[in-house]
């Protein structure tokens, strides 16, 4: 029995690969770093991020694993 030739990979356009690594990689700028041990929890990252806002700066907070802190982080495109 014959099998059908496998389907031809099919290769991206220069703006199809623009767009795909515009979208791949994601910087952040970390502008404060709390300890997750901290009494007050992610409280003062979060009040540093809101003030960071209302100053105009996209700041949210995230938390890091490795580190075990509370970020507060601005995300950028690379």
């Amino acid at each position: 029995m014959a099998t059908a030739p496998p389907a031809p990979i099919p290769t991206l356009s220069p703006a199809d690969l623009a767009a795909h690594a515009a979208a791949s990689f994601v910087r952040r700028r970390i502008l404060h770093r709390t300890p997750a041990g901290n009494p007050r929890g992610s409280r003062p990252a979060e009040v540093f991020a809101a003030a960071r806002r209302a100053e105009g700066v996209p700041a949210e907070t995230v938390y890091d694993y490795p580190s075990d802190d509370f970020l507060v982080v601005v995300r950028s495109a690379a």
